[in-house]
């Protein structure tokens, strides 16, 4: 499925984050490294950074093409420096069905919301689905979507089901959210394997999620993904594989101060300055990054300059 980045910390050049790194989420549109498909379905990314116009409101840029054909990338990207961002690749079927559409690609941002989104992650027949579903979102969120993609419906229910913006509600909303879903599949008989490994950011924050329901809807799937990855690709256990595999994140500090190669310094955690959560390591040397494993969600803040993590299972 799709690939996801996320950082908060100093405000960096975004070439840093997107270009720069062996494993860079634009190179990985082209040659992931944890996922046999390619990432041609568009890309995009939100920024929020001291020197934008608006600095509390999320630049946003979404193109429906690949990131490296994008004859904007390296027009905009070293023109921008972020303290926070969300960027995404989007892969997509291989079929004439798919809408390769602006309003298809990540990250999602609505009105009244401080938070946007970006996912990979899958919601089998979500438009059945809808029929219980729809009944939990609010219409100030129904009213804004523009595409066609679950991920965007995922973000309406979710901002529906927030009471708050602490990590408590969030962590709430996103449980009642899996329940809900898995609810609706039982009812409709449509179970099958749910994939919601979110990345949800506001300004200095990010809240990463990695979640989902088994091949038969069941909420506590289990299996060694490693083991389960040497199947085929289109399998079952391939694909549990893909809903189990952890995801991964990297604190360190002076991520600003190279400005020609990606670079950070690895420091104890209570000396961290910045924060990067990922789909896969942007580095082939994994050391220093972390593994968020399924079943968890993690609750990154830049407070002060100094960034906090928070790991917590989620209960469902």
């Amino acid at each position: 499925m799709c690939r996801v980045l996320a950082f908060i910390g100093p405000e960096t050049p975004l070439e840093n984050l997107l270009l720069t790194p062996e494993n860079s989420l634009v190179n990985q549109a082209l040659d992931p490294e944890s996922h046999p498909e390619l990432q041609l379905a568009g890309w995009g990314f939100g920024a929020w950074g001291e020197h934008l116009a608006h600095p509390e409101k999320p630049f946003i840029y979404r193109r429906p093409m690949a990131a490296f054909y994008d004859d904007n990338l390296e027009r905009i990207v070293p023109s921008l420096r972020a303290s926070t961002m969300l960027a995404h690749v989007r892969a997509a079927a291989y079929d004439a069905k798919v809408v390769l559409a602006d309003e298809n690609c990540h990250p999602f941002s609505f009105e009244g919301t401080r938070w946007i989104v970006a996912q990979n992650g899958y919601l089998p027949g979500w438009q059945i689905l809808q029929r219980e579903l729809l009944q939990h979102c609010k219409d100030e969120y129904l009213k804004q979507m523009a595409g066609s993609t679950d991920t965007e419906f995922i973000y309406v229910l979710l901002l529906s089901l927030l009471e708050g913006d602490s990590d408590e509600d969030v962590q709430r909303a996103v449980e009642e959210l899996i329940r809900l879903v898995a609810g609706a599949m039982d009812k409709l008989d449509l179970p099958g394997l749910t994939k919601l490994k979110l990345a949800l950011v506001s300004q200095d924050r990010i809240i990463g999620v990695n979640a989902g329901l088994g091949l038969q809807g069941e909420s506590d799937p289990t299996g060694d993904w490693r083991e389960l990855r040497k199947s085929e690709p289109g399998t079952d256990d391939f694909s549990l594989s893909m809903l189990l595999e952890p995801l991964y994140f990297l604190m360190g500090r002076k991520f600003e101060e190279d400005t020609s190669t990606y670079a950070f310094e690895q420091c104890a955690e209570d000396e961290a300055t910045g924060v990067i959560f990922a789909s896969e390591a942007l580095t082939e040397d994994t050391d220093g990054w972390s593994q968020l494993d399924f079943g968890h969600i993690v609750f990154l803040r830049n407070e002060g300059g100094r960034v906090t993590k928070k790991v917590e299972a989620l209960s469902v």
